[in-house]
């Protein structure tokens, strides 16, 4: 028998919902507790560059099974929302302000709500709180202090960006596409998740694609301010890696967890994405934290 591996084609029973957000909506998966179970709170996920929500797709039953009320969007030009008008306003405070308010928009009094932001999605969080958002526990996933250090996922956006503005997302795609010919892991990918993120990279919108990957190379470190932001409002905050991450190293988070004043965890058996790549560990590490932090 064939055993499927989570992925963002994972089954789940979470709703399509288009929510306020940007300069129309936001699309979203929101996936609620059973019927007459008050959800213990709202959990917001936010993925990273050339994501999606369905990034969470494996976790979206358990955290509703838990009893959690969860959402996982689209950022601005990402797959299903409609992008922002400009380049620069896929950076990572203007785009923590749709998140802000989305937030705010979502708050239900007497329930506590939680922002996870995973890679590109971390550094909006951050925005986000920097931004006022109201949250009650921060968690940021495989993300950094700031741009990507020097590495190949920062040459491939350098690589990129040129063949994007030139030639148009078609051409980025078939970039992306004879890269992943040259990775084991991309080849053994089932067809249907290939034709999936292939779908959903060419409706992404090359002003996001534009404005994230500088995001991703120019943000600065904002680890003091979000500290004394997180400080503020009492906000705890988790660090968490997968123990292979090969974005930001594993000593720049546990740093950037000290600076903060939070924990760190790493995900044994994950890289970047522990969401896909282990989401029964992350999980284990998510639910325990937040119930004390609910408790």
């Amino acid at each position: 028998m064939t055993v499927l591996r989570a992925s963002q084609i994972s089954p789940h029973h979470a709703e399509h919902v288009r929510l306020p957000g940007g300069p129309g909506e936001l699309a979203a998966l929101r996936a609620r507790p059973a019927t007459g179970r008050t959800p213990k709170a709202t959990i917001v996920l936010v993925p990273g560059y050339t994501g999606a929500k369905e990034d969470f797709a494996p976790l979206l039953d358990p955290l509703a099974e838990a009893g959690f009320d969860t959402v996982a969007v689209d950022l601005p030009g990402q797959f299903e929302s409609q992008a922002l008008p400009d380049r620069a306003d896929h950076l990572p405070l203007p785009l923590g302000e749709v998140v802000a308010k989305l937030i705010e928009d979502l708050r239900v009094a007497g329930r506590p709500l939680i922002l996870l932001g995973h890679s590109y999605g971390g550094l909006v969080a951050r925005g986000a709180v920097l931004a006022g958002a109201p949250v009650d526990g921060l968690v940021l996933l495989d993300t950094g202090p700031g741009a990507l250090p020097p590495g190949p996922r920062r040459q491939t956006l350098d690589l990129g960006e040129p063949i994007l503005v030139e030639h148009g997302i078609e051409a980025a795609e078939r970039l992306r596409d004879a890269q992943d010919t040259a990775s084991p892991a991309r080849q053994a990918q089932p067809a249907e998740l290939r034709a999936y993120l292939r779908r959903r990279f060419l409706a992404s919108s090359p002003a996001s694609l534009l404005g994230m990957a500088d995001g991703l190379r120019h943000e600065p470190d904002r680890v003091a301010e979000l500290a004394t932001a997180l400080t503020r409002a009492g906000t705890p905050v988790l660090v968490s890696s997968g123990v292979d991450d090969d974005a930001w190293s594993i000593d720049t988070q546990r740093d950037m967890a000290r600076r903060l004043d939070g924990e760190f965890v790493l995900i044994d058996s994950a890289g970047h994405s522990p969401n896909t790549e282990n989401p029964a560990g992350l999980l284990a590490v998510l639910l325990s934290t937040w119930r004390r932090w609910i408790a």
